[in-house]
This record gives C-alpha cells, sequence and structure tokens, in this order.
C-alpha cells in the first residue's frame, strides 16, 4: 500500500493508505482528528470543510493520492495559534453562533477562506460573498452565522497575523 506525506496543521505527516482513500477518512480514521465532520460524503453539505493550500475544500472529495510533500492541510484543529483561537472562532463563541454544533467547523473553515480571499482581492466581504458559502447548517443558524462571518473578518483584518495559522 503507498505512503502519503503532507503537511498537516503545520506539521508533516506520512500515512500508508489506498491512493483513493478520501482525505477526510485519512484525517478521521488514521490520524485521529475530527474537527473535519463526515455529512454526506459527497461534497454537498461541506461539514468536512478544511483548507488545501489556503483554500476551502471538502476532504470528503479529495483523494489522498492527489497530495504531495509540499501541500498543506488545516483542519480546524490547527486554526487557533499559540496566541489562542482564531479570531473566526473567537466571534463564533462572542456571537453564540452553535445551536448542535455539528457544522460549524466546516462553516469556520469556510468564513476564514472567504475573508482572506476577498482581502488578498482588497475589498470587504459583502452579501454575495455571503451567499457564496453554501455549507448547510441544518439548525439554521444561517443569521448568526453571517454576522459572525463579518465580525471574525474585522477582527482577521485587526490582528497582527491577519488570522494566519502561527504553528
Amino acid at each position: 500500500m503507498p505512503e502519503h506525506t503532507f503537511r498537516l496543521n503545520g506539521e508533516p505527516v506520512t500515512v500508508t493508505a489506498p491512493d483513493d482513500l478520501r482525505l477526510l477518512w485519512v484525517l478521521r480514521d488514521l490520524l485521529g482528528l475530527t474537527g473535519p465532520k463526515y455529512g454526506c460524503g459527497i461534497a454537498v453539505c461541506k461539514a468536512c470543510t478544511s483548507h488545501l493550500n489556503g483554500r476551502a475544500v471538502t476532504p470528503c472529495s479529495v483523494p489522498v493520492g492527489a497530495l504531495g510533500p509540499e501541500d498543506e492541510v488545516t483542519t480546524i484543529e490547527g486554526l487557533a495559534g499559540e496566541g489562542g483561537l482564531h479570531p473566526m472562532q473567537r466571534a463564533w463563541l462572542d456571537l453564540d453562533v452553535s445551536q448542535c454544533g455539528y457544522c460549524q467547523p466546516g462553516q469556520i473553515m469556510a468564513a476564514v477562506a472567504l475573508v482572506r480571499r476577498v482581502a488578498a482581492e482588497g475589498r470587504a466581504v459583502t452579501d454575495a460573498d455571503l451567499d457564496g458559502i453554501r455549507n448547510v447548517c441544518r439548525c439554521g443558524a444561517y443569521p448568526r452565522v453571517r454576522e459572525a462571518i463579518r465580525a471574525g473578518g474585522e477582527a482577521m483584518r485587526d490582528s497582527p497575523d491577519r488570522g494566519l495559522p502561527t504553528g
């Protein structure tokens, strides 16, 4: 069985797994991370949203064989820095966003990727940007999610490290 090496939350990892095993199962079953949630398994609900090289992806749709040693996977477990919670995580708590909480790690990872992308484009998050986040929340916490993304985005902008991982 082939070995796959990539970076996970700032550290190199190597796993032995079939090339077509989805990254979600590598993260959860082989590496013991439970932040990326299994929802639909077909990249629709986005409960597993994590970052691959800084972009939001659904690990349930990424075969581990597609990763190389230079690829960086960041899960919700790797989002916080040495100084504590990431500004987006803090906004989530401050605004009491979560109800059942199942989709929230994926929601936060999608939000951080969105804020970073629009900041790189030199603009603020718009309502159209928020409409583009398609993560499913069965509790219907969408109004609080939108409010938290705006608050977390402002906190990221004001953060000395711009909300980038420090690990």
